[in-house]
């Protein structure tokens, strides 16, 4: 699978290019996008529905947009638009990676594509979830999952599962503290749950499937029984 990860850390690059882009050009509504949303109101809320669908192919800072949803519309309000922008995002990207799955199909062997389709097929909803919050990552990891198997169900409530509590976080930062200062923290924070949310996930889903390494285990005492039973005739032959 090494075309595979290869093809995942260029398009992280990509990202961080465009990152970089914006930071040189001091693009006014995606280094501060303040101005558009300190109105309120219905306007405000779709300017920041559309920046954090847009995050997933436009470096926004989704975090301040977020705050301000908490500083302008209240925690619960505050943590529905910004449910409703992260699951836009993620919907969004995986349709990209459904669009892009031919491409993916000429840069790829089949047994490459089968091994990645395998791995999303069992990992994906968890990735997805985990990586959410994380710059970057998420939105890769939102098409690559939109090139695999995986339904757009799952997609859908992955999505939601790890937006839900970086909605609702960045919602009480904003509602309680018109400053921003707290912003590391409450990143911190998110992180801290979507750690857990990996560690849980991770721990549920091997008590469901056995283990690749048991697995090889099992293959290898059998090869080995198999060769052992097949000595003795080896020695009567000779």
């Amino acid at each position: 699978m090494r075309r595979y990860w290869i093809l995942t850390v260029s398009m992280m690059a990509v990202f961080l290019g465009l990152f970089l882009v914006v930071e040189v050009l001091q693009i006014p509504i995606l280094t501060d996008p303040d101005p558009w949303l300190s109105g309120g109101g219905l306007i405000a809320a779709l300017v920041g529905v559309g920046l954090l669908v847009g995050d997933i192919i436009l470096p926004v800072p989704a975090t301040l947009v977020m705050i301000a949803h908490g500083a302008l519309f209240g925690i619960a309000t505050g943590t529905l638009v910004s449910l409703i922008g992260g699951l836009g995002a993620g919907l969004f990207g995986f349709f990209l990676g459904r669009r892009g799955g031919p491409l993916l199909d000429r840069l790829m062997s089949a047994e490459e594509r089968r091994k990645a389709d395998a791995m999303l097929a069992e990992w994906g909803d968890l990735a997805v979830i985990v990586t959410r919050p994380v710059p970057i990552v998420a939105e890769t990891v939102a098409i690559l999952a939109g090139t695999s198997t995986m339904r757009w169900h799952r997609m859908a409530l992955a999505t939601f599962a790890g937006c839900l509590p970086a909605a609702a976080m960045y919602a009480v930062a904003g509602a309680t503290a018109r400053r921003f200062d707290n912003t590391i923290l409450v990143f911190a924070l998110v992180m801290v749950v979507a750690g857990l949310f990996w560690a849980v996930g991770r721990r549920f889903r091997l008590s469901l499937h056995p283990s690749v390494a048991v697995e090889a285990a099992g293959d290898v005492s059998t090869t080995t029984q198999g060769s052992d039973e097949q000595d003795p005739a080896d020695h009567l032959q000779q």
